[in-house]
C-alpha cells in the first residue's frame, strides 16, 4: 500500500505542535510559581491586593552594595601638639557615631591626640570600657595617620584639670578654630561633649578633608565586638527563620512608649500638623494598607512586651520584641542588664539589618540607621502617614533621605 507523502509531513507538524503547545502550558506553569515566590510579601486572597503593584514592598532602589568613596586623609599637613581630647559615649549608638566623628574632627584639626572614649549609661556611675561594645583594634586601625590615638591620659595629667568644651554636632572648621582652639592652647587638654541643636544628617556644601574624616569616623571605624556581633547576628537570624513566608525578610520599626508617651503620640493626632511619631495603632494601619499581609514578621524596639503594642500585634501576630528572639542563654545577661545600653545596641543593628525599616519616632536612630542602611545599601526605609483611602503605594512614604538622595551618607558611598 502507497503512503501518501503529505499525510506524512502533516502527521509530523500535527505531533510536533502538540509538543510545544505541551512545553508552553509547562513554562507559564513554572512562570507563575517562580513570580509568586519572587513577591513574597503578598496574599492574592488578600481584599483588593495586586500581586503585581506590590513588588516594591521590600526592595529599595540599591541592587548592589555601595562602596566607600572617602579618601583617607594624610597626616603630613596636621601640625602636630602635645595635648590630648577626652571624651565619653553616651545614650546608646546613634549618637556614638556622631560624639566620636565630632571628636576625631576637633582633635585632626587641634593636632591632638584622641583618648579612646568610655561609655557611660543612663545611670549615674554606670560606666564600661569602650572594648565591651565595640572592636578596639578595629578602632585603633582605622584611625591611623587621621589622628594619634591612645587608650588612657598620662598618669601626670589630672583628669580634674581637663577644660570641659562642648560643641555641636557637625562641629565646623570655623567653630572649632573660634570656640576650642583658644580654650586647647590655654589650658593644654579638653575633655570634649557634643550637643544636639537639632538633629540633622542633611548632606551639606562639600568641606574636603573634613567630610572624608566625617565618612571613615562614622561609617569605618565603629564595629561590634565579636560576643556582641554574634549575638545580634543570632537574632537577625531567628528572625529571618520566622519570615519563611516571605522568604526570609522582616520589618524592624523604632516604635519605643517611653518616646511615644515623651512625645505625645499614644492618642490620636489631630491631622493638623505634621507629626513627629506613631503609635503602634497607626503603624499597623499604615504596614496594611501600603501592602504589607498579615504573616509579615515585625521586629519592635520596645524592650519589653507592653499592652499598647496589642493593637500592632491583632494585625500582624507575628510581631516580637528582643526578649522574644534573643537566645535562651543570653537572656539572663540582658535582664540582668543594669542599664539600656546593650539593648540599645540590639536596637540599633537589627534596624539597620532588616529588610524593611519604619521610622516610626523622628530623631537621632531614625537618622544614623538610614546613614548606616544607605552604606549596606538597603534603602527601602519608610516614614509613616496617615493614609485616608484603604490602600496607597509604598513608593509614597521612603524617606525624603532616599528618595531625594540628601542623607549625609550619599557624600560618602557610591
Amino acid at each position: 500500500m502507497g503512503v501518501d507523502l503529505r499525510q506524512v509531513v502533516a502527521g509530523i507538524l500535527t505531533i510536533t505542535m502538540f509538543v510545544m503547545l505541551i512545553h508552553m502550558i509547562k513554562r507559564d506553569h513554572f512562570d507563575s510559581v517562580v513570580q509568586d515566590k519572587f513577591v513574597g510579601a503578598t496574599d492574592s486572597k488578600f481584599e483588593g491586593s495586586d500581586v503585581r503593584k506590590n513588588i516594591g514592598l521590600w526592595k529599595g532602589d540599591v541592587t548592589d552594595k555601595p562602596k566607600p568613596c572617602w579618601a583617607k586623609p594624610s597626616g603630613d599637613d596636621v601640625e602636630l601638639t602635645e595635648g590630648f581630647v577626652v571624651f565619653s559615649l553616651t545614650n546608646g549608638p546613634e549618637y556614638h557615631m556622631s560624639q566620636i566623628t565630632d571628636a576625631v574632627i576637633v582633635a585632626r584639626s587641634l593636632g591632638a591626640t584622641l583618648v579612646i572614649p568610655d561609655i557611660r549609661g543612663s545611670q549615674p556611675g554606670d560606666k564600661r570600657n569602650f572594648e565591651d561594645i565595640y572592636d578596639v583594634d578595629m578602632f585603633k586601625k582605622s584611625m591611623e595617620g587621621v589622628v594619634r590615638v591612645v587608650k588612657d591620659l598620662p598618669d601626670n595629667i589630672s583628669k580634674k584639670k581637663v577644660a570641659a568644651v562642648k560643641v555641636p554636632n557637625r562641629v565646623t572648621e570655623d567653630y572649632i578654630v573660634t570656640h576650642v582652639q583658644p580654650i586647647y592652647r590655654s589650658k593644654g587638654n579638653i575633655r570634649l561633649a557634643t550637643y544636639f541643636p537639632s538633629v540633622n544628617m542633611r548632606k551639606e556644601g562639600g568641606n574636603g578633608d573634613s567630610d572624608s574624616i566625617a565618612c571613615l569616623a562614622m561609617y569605618g571605624s565603629l564595629e561590634l565586638q565579636p560576643e556582641i556581633k554574634d549575638l545580634v547576628d543570632l537574632m537577625v537570624e531567628r528572625l529571618r527563620t520566622l519570615s519563611r513566608k516571605s522568604d526570609g525578610q522582616f520589618i524592624a520599626v523604632d516604635l519605643r512608649v517611653e518616646m511615644l508617651d515623651k512625645k505625645g503620640c499614644q492618642g490620636g493626632g489631630n491631622g493638623k500638623k505634621e507629626k513627629s511619631c506613631y503609635n503602634a495603632v497607626e503603624i499597623a494601619k499604615f504596614l496594611r494598607k501600603i501592602g504589607f499581609q498579615k504573616d509579615t514578621t515585625i521586629y519592635v524596639t520596645e524592650s519589653r512586651w507592653d499592652s499598647t503594642l496589642d493593637s500592632l500585634k491583632d494585625l500582624f501576630p507575628k510581631t516580637y520584641t528582643k526578649e522574644a528572639i534573643i537566645p535562651a542563654d543570653k537572656k539572663t545577661k540582658l535582664e540582668g542588664s543594669q542599664d539600656s545600653e546593650l539593648e540599645k545596641v540590639i536596637d540599633f543593628y537589627i534596624s539597620s539589618e532588616s529588610d524593611v525599616f519604619v521610622a516610626a519616632i523622628s530623631g537621632l536612630l531614625y537618622a544614623n540607621v538610614a546613614g548606616k542602611r544607605i552604606g549596606n545599601g538597603k534603602t527601602q526605609i519608610l516614614v509613616p502617614s496617615d493614609i485616608q483611602g484603604s490602600s496607597a503605594s509604598v513608593s509614597n512614604f521612603l524617606s525624603p533621605y532616599i528618595s531625594n538622595k540628601n542623607h549625609f551618607a550619599y557624600s560618602c558611598f557610591c
